[in-house]
């Protein structure tokens, strides 16, 4: 062995594997695409509270994803070698929403795309996505699901209170019911007639009912 083999280097010789130029317009467009998923998801988000990281998240990850497939598809043994380091990570943060799994994934397929050299695929494939999703995430109901909570002492308020429910709302539908000593409690879903809520002032003052509580509800309902 030399002194000039005691230098010499194979990671040297992976340094211009890939060029700068491909370096830049790949992490340029995976900034700007990214930058777009982040904003389709702020415009989309309807969940409780709103996290600025995980839309901050979803750009970096783009950029971080485009940046390991350049590095695989210029050089196969670090392909595998980068399979192995990848399988042993292991994610904890819970996805608290079904659909930012769909953003995640998002992120990942334009960061693949990209560095894969296919640009159209990428950016004609985003924005079809993020229209599909403006146009379907934002999509409001007419009729607001509500549940209402409804305390009731007998059996005859109940029956009074559940006719006086199929008089004034559109739909009344029992969720779950609880008895005890004294006490009927119900758990029922209510789509209202109009925004008005005066009528439950009206069901709270009926004989027998001892409170009646309305909650607006964002969930998914079937029917």
């Amino acid at each position: 062995m030399t002194f000039q083999d005691i230098f010499k280097s194979s990671f040297l010789e992976n340094v211009a594997s890939v060029s700068i130029l491909d370096m830049a317009l790949a992490l340029t467009l995976a900034f700007g695409i990214g930058l777009f998923i982040f904003l389709v998801y702020k415009k989309t988000f309807s969940g409780v509270m709103y996290s600025s990281s995980f839309g901050v998240t979803l750009v970096a990850l783009t950029m971080i994803t485009t940046m390991v497939i350049l590095a695989v598809t210029s050089n196969v043994v670090l392909s595998l070698g980068m399979v192995g380091a990848l399988s042993i990570v292991r994610f904890r943060t819970a996805i608290k929403e079904p659909l930012d799994i769909a953003f995640l994934f998002w992120s990942i397929a334009v960061g693949i795309v990209l560095a894969a050299g296919m640009i159209p695929l990428a950016v004609i494939g985003s924005v079809v996505i993020g229209v599909i999703l403006l146009v379907f995430v934002n999509k409001k109901s007419f009729e607001t699901p509500y549940i209402l909570v409804l305390q009731c002492a007998d059996q005859a308020s109940e029956l009074q209170a559940g006719a006086f429910l199929e008089r004034n709302t559109k739909r009344c539908l029992v969720k779950s019911k609880t008895v005890r000593q004294g006490l009927i409690e119900l758990n029922l879903e209510v789509r209202l007639n109009n925004a008005d809520t005066d009528f439950v002032n009206a069901l709270c003052a009926l004989e027998g009912v001892r409170s009646a509580v309305l909650v607006s509800y964002n969930g998914d309902y079937m029917g």
